[in-house]
């Protein structure tokens, strides 16, 4: 069954409300608009409150209705972490068959939040060499979607382009043999920005020559820096995301990337219902400096000698240094959600209270569910939060890669 939201869309039309005026005036979270927006399920609180708010009953604002596609489809990631990617590729309607995560903790809390996921906590390379149609128990070519994203490495070129073997000794080189044995109908695979300009562009356009040599397609509208902040995610973050699609599919499979969204969240709207967390803290000296800066600030707007002295040899650096005691405000979206929550070049301090968010208000940052929670120590669980692909981002990606695929299931 699904749920469709038109009739509620029509009431906000012909009472010439806004979205966010039905947030303010009902008191219903920011996700749960953003799960409105989505078609999908919210609590029957939240649609009492908006039935309050409207004067109206549950009848006059949602249907229900059954869903007539069945189709399922399936994913295996690389490099999976806390999540992030995988949750918003499930939320998509995607299968799990399984998830390869070296890092214990990491993958504890793949296990602890999915007890029904394959969650191999293994190094890559052991599971690269395997035949892997036995080890997923699929046949070539059956997988719909591949997805992950290695860290930055330059390859070694020795003379003449060898192609999958210039990857030999990185870890793209098994993100790469995944493809070259399975062939997935289409992958996502996603890094940081800085990829494009790694090593003067040659790491980037050595993964393109290997895609296009195993067998993919990827157009230029298949690359897009993407921005989280434009697609429901409160925090100003940017990923290279690259899309391929098997050369014998292409003319069967439509892919576009989502679009920017109307509405930009922005810390308001997830930090002041935000459940307690387990966090880190200040020194009381750090802390009596940041109640010096207001919100949106950072070191200029303090008396200059408490900012000399703070900032030590920081004081000559050259730059804006704007990362030094900065300060986030209610009215923007936050920073890069960083792996560690206090580094003296790249604060983040809470808009209301002297002191760094909580693991919690992170996670709200990259738009995982409250229900989410996150294996280890404390310095453990930030530096997850911080590598994560924002749920919400990877949740607009696979929707738009689920469409392709439709097309083939349905046999257009």
């Amino acid at each position: 069954m699904t749920v469709c939201y038109d009739k509620l869309w029509d009431i906000l039309e012909k009472k010439n409300m806004k979205k966010t005026e039905l947030k303010d005036i009902s008191g219903i979270s920011f996700n749960v608009l953003a799960r409105l927006g989505k078609r999908e399920t919210v609590s029957m609180e939240s649609i009492e409150k908006i039935c309050k708010a409207l004067n109206c009953n549950i009848g006059e604002m949602m249907d229900i209705k059954p869903d007539t596609t069945n189709h399922h489809f399936t994913t295996i990631e690389l490099f999976a972490g806390a999540g992030g990617l995988a949750l918003g590729i499930e939320k998509a309607g995607f299968d799990t068959l399984g998830l390869i995560e070296f890092d214990k903790n990491a993958a504890d809390t793949l296990k602890h939040n999915r007890s029904n996921w394959h969650v191999i906590n293994d190094d890559i390379a052991n599971i690269s060499k395997l035949n892997l149609e036995d080890y997923f128990s699929l046949k070539k070519g059956e997988l719909d979607l591949l997805s992950g994203g290695a860290p930055c490495q330059s390859f070694s070129y020795a003379g003449n382009r060898l192609g999958l073997e210039d990857a030999r000794g990185t870890l793209f080189y098994h993100y790469a043999t995944f493809l070259k044995k399975l062939q997935p109908k289409m992958f996502i695979f996603e890094n940081v920005k800085g990829l494009l300009n790694h090593d003067q562009g040659r790491t980037y356009k050595t993964i393109l020559d290997i895609f296009k040599q195993e067998g993919y397609t990827i157009r230029d509208n298949q690359i897009k820096v993407m921005n989280a902040w434009d697609y429901g995610v409160p925090q100003k973050r940017e990923r290279l995301i690259t899309v391929g699609i098997r050369n014998d599919l292409t003319n069967k499979i439509h892919f576009e990337f989502p679009t920017p969204h109307a509405y930009k969240p922005v810390l308001k709207d997830i930090l002041l219902d935000c459940p307690k967390s387990i966090g880190s803290s200040y020194s009381d000296y750090k802390k009596s400096i940041f109640e010096l800066v207001p919100p949106g600030g950072c070191w200029r707007d303090i008396p200059e000698d408490v900012a000399r002295q703070y900032m030590k040899s920081c004081w000559d650096m050259g730059g804006g240094r704007t990362g030094i005691l900065r300060r986030l405000s209610l009215d923007e979206p936050s920073l890069t959600v960083l792996t560690s929550p206090s580094q003296k070049q790249t604060d983040r301090c809470h808009p209301l209270e002297p002191r760094p968010f909580t693991v919690r208000e992170n996670a709200r940052c990259q738009t995982f569910p409250d229900d989410w929670e996150f294996c280890g120590s404390v310095g453990q669980q930030y530096k997850q939060v911080g590598n994560a692909v924002p749920v919400n981002l990877a949740y607009e990606i696979a929707l738009k890669i689920k469409e392709g695929l439709e097309g083939i299931k349905c046999g257009h």
